[in-house]
């Protein structure tokens, strides 16, 4: 194990280059666009001992740094990461980097307050997956909002204003409720260690309010139904590396939220609330689907279909209830939280390369409205070769990673229902109908517009951010061995708090 503050590194080295930018943006001996790429790269080099160093075996928090911080209130400067941490830090520096490069010709006004705001919130995102005091927690949480606000706000489309303070106002509402069950389980446990809330015995009363507070902050985040509704605005008026950021990396907190705090914490109220939540997680996924079909807007498409997906992520990591319930085997309860994870990892990848897609689009045609396309394979067909790839990955295609999680979540749910894993299997067919729709509509057929004609494919920038996406998607949906074993363990660990009561 290396001494030195790894995560630290990984957290504040992205915000002071960030802080670096805006301080010399007007200099003329820094380039804005090749210092965050410069930086970004630097970030990844601190990944690569994280994953090297990183014991698989372990279930307790590895790298980990304790500074007391405010010891009146016993609170710390607290970090760790375990196996669910990693491969979110990871997906975080690995859509950064395509962030930056998606605005390196696109923006053209304020580059270095562009680039240094996804500098910042990359470092703020690590601080969340890392922290282990729940009050660093929060303040990396609410911290990240301000650089995507600004964002959106800034270089997004025309109802950008709108747009921006309905996302900031839905993540923010929902996340004091969070604060106020975080003071509430400082004061019971005399300090704010997560680990210490997760050990700590609670009332049932008191893990329902609990419970239902984190649900608050976290469904808004992934975003479940019926607190959806920010999400496809953001997205239709975020600038292409904004969109890639939310829907790859944002939403996967609030599924990171449920795993760190609210399954440990109020295992007795989660079990209780099991049910509701798992019909909202198909009403995501079957609701959202169709409304995904009459969609004009690519944007739209993609958001909505991101939160169909989601609803398998909190489909999985809810159903192990129904299996205790029922007392069927641990190993069907994994398969299910460990299929709602991989289904994290693989909807950042997929939803990022679709949205990127997007981008390249518009950056030619300046249109994302499907009926402005067709035939886009005649003049650029490699462009389509990437697009009909992440379609097809986007709909589950064996082979690609988008096909792993979901398949793992239906086979733990038909464990645990027939009928509930009957309703989330039949409904992958509408996500083949709209993803198959949309690229048939957009890359084949006949040209809607006479700009088609005029199209050129790809240059070397756009085929390497498609290609690493491509890498990966594939690279997971081959081999999920890679990522299971990274947090195999560290489901084990959360299977034995989820089965242990906790009424005090």
């Amino acid at each position: 194990m290396i001494e030195w503050p790894l995560l630290s590194l990984l957290i504040w080295l992205p915000i002071t280059g960030g802080i670096f930018i805006l301080f010399f943006s007007k200099s003329e001996w820094i380039n804005p666009r090749w210092f965050a790429l410069f930086t970004v790269a630097a970030t990844w080099a601190l990944c690569v001992p994280l994953i090297l160093f990183f014991d698989r075996d372990a279930s307790n928090m590895q790298f980990t740094e304790t500074v007391s911080w405010i010891p009146t209130f016993n609170i710390h400067y607290a970090l760790g990461v375990d196996g669910f941490s990693v491969p979110l830090i990871l997906l975080t520096a690995f859509c950064t980097l395509l962030a930056v490069l998606a605005g390196w010709k696109s923006i053209q006004k304020h580059v270095a307050q562009y680039m240094a705001a996804f500098l910042i919130m990359m470092g703020l995102m690590h601080g969340v997956f890392a922290a282990r005091d729940a009050i660093l927690f929060y303040m990396f949480w609410e911290s990240m909002l301000v650089p995507m606000f600004l964002i959106i706000g800034i270089w997004g489309g025309d109802n950008r204003v709108y747009a921006t303070i309905k996302f900031f106002l839905y993540t923010f509402l929902g996340s004091i409720l969070m604060l106020v069950a975080l003071i509430y389980l400082g004061i019971q446990a005399g300090g704010f260690s997560i680990e210490d809330f997760q050990k700590m015995p609670l009332g049932l009363t008191a893990q329902l309010f609990i419970f239902i507070a984190f649900f608050m902050a976290f469904a808004v985040k992934v975003p479940m139904w019926p607190v959806h509704t920010w999400l496809p605005d953001a997205h239709v008026e975020a600038p292409t590396g904004g969109s890639v950021i939310l829907a790859a990396i944002m939403l996967k907190m609030g599924a990171y939220g449920f795993l760190r705090l609210s399954l440990p914490i109020a295992p007795d109220a989660s079990l209780l609330l099991n049910k509701w939540i798992i019909a909202l997680s198909l009403i995501a996924i079957v609701y959202i689907g169709f409304v995904s079909l009459v969609q004009r807007d690519m944007k739209k498409l993609i958001a909505y279909s991101s939160i169909a997906h989601m609803g398998f992520v909190t489909l999985g990591l809810f159903v192990g209830y129904l299996l205790i319930a029922e007392q069927r085997s641990v190993e069907s309860m994994q398969l299910g939280i460990e299929g709602a994870f991989v289904q994290v990892i693989s909807h950042g990848f997929i939803s990022a390369a679709l949205f990127l897609c997007v981008g390249v689009l518009y950056d030619r045609m300046h249109s994302r409205l499907i009926g402005d396309y067709g035939a886009v394979v005649d003049r650029m067909p490699i462009f389509a070769v990437f697009f009909v790839l992440f379609a097809l990955a986007n709909s589950g295609l064996p082979g690609t990673s988008g096909f792993v999680g979901e398949f793992m979540v239906i086979l733990s749910t038909l464990q645990a229902n027939f009928w509930i894993a009957a309703l989330a299997a039949i409904t992958l067919i509408v996500g083949a109908a709209y993803n198959l729709w949309l690229v048939k509509r957009v890359i084949f057929g006949q040209a809607s517009h006479g700009g088609i004609s005029s199209l050129e494919d790809i240059d070397f920038r756009e085929c390497v951010m498609l290609l690493l996406l491509a890498g990966a998607v594939l690279f997971v949906g081959l081999y999920p061995a890679a990522l299971l074993n990274l947090m195999h363990t560290s489901v084990d660990s959360l299977l034995q708090q989820m089965m242990q009561s906790k009424i005090g």
